[in-house]
């Protein structure tokens, strides 16, 4: 199972890659052709934002993984044990509440997005706003697990803090996971 969640990371990893150097090169061609040709690329335009939107939610996804977002944990680290771990949980369920409306209102507009076409390339918009069942997915299977370890005790008190306050703080977790 560790083998299949590694590969999926990776593959989310190397997505990122992929989109996020089409999307530059993508704008820079652009950039070149508008300045030095006065013409441009309109589907480039459109399908930057695109894949845009879709590096943000796969980005959101490996981030979660690496507990590498932003929060705030002050009030968290005066809690002692018990209050860390009820705390962990509340959060837990609530992120879990928030995926289940992300995956059901992603399901409630897929009608209306799969039926609506891009004005430029004529994409359904399904394949734009899909990335919701992605995301609320994986991020949704990763909050279970971390519900079930938390039942079955296996965090310490280190692991109970999800979050950093600042950048500096996640650097060092980031370079350890990279590695």
């Amino acid at each position: 199972m560790k083998k299949i969640n590694d590969l999926f990371f990776k593959l989310a990893e190397v997505t990122l890659v992929i989109m996020l150097s089409a999307m530059v090169i993508m704008v820079f061609g652009n950039v070149v052709l508008r300045y030095g040709f006065n013409d441009g690329i309109i589907s480039s335009e459109e399908l930057s934002r695109f894949l845009f939107i879709w590096v943000t939610f796969l980005g959101a996804i490996v981030t979660m993984r690496d507990n590498a977002h932003l929060g705030l944990d002050s009030v968290v680290r005066k809690l002692n044990l018990t209050g860390k771990k009820i705390a962990f949980g509340i959060s837990n369920v609530l992120m879990l509440i928030c995926c289940v409306l992300m995956f059901y209102g992603t399901y409630k507009q897929h009608g209306i997005n799969a039926t609506t076409r891009s004005a430029v390339t004529e994409l359904p918009m399904s394949w734009v706003y899909g990335v919701g069942y992605i995301t609320s997915v994986a991020m949704g299977l990763m909050i279970i697990g971390k519900l079930l370890g938390l039942a079955k005790g296996e965090f310490n008190e280190a692991d109970l803090i999800q979050v950093t306050d600042s950048e500096e703080d996640a650097k060092p977790h980031l370079e350890g996971a990279a590695k």
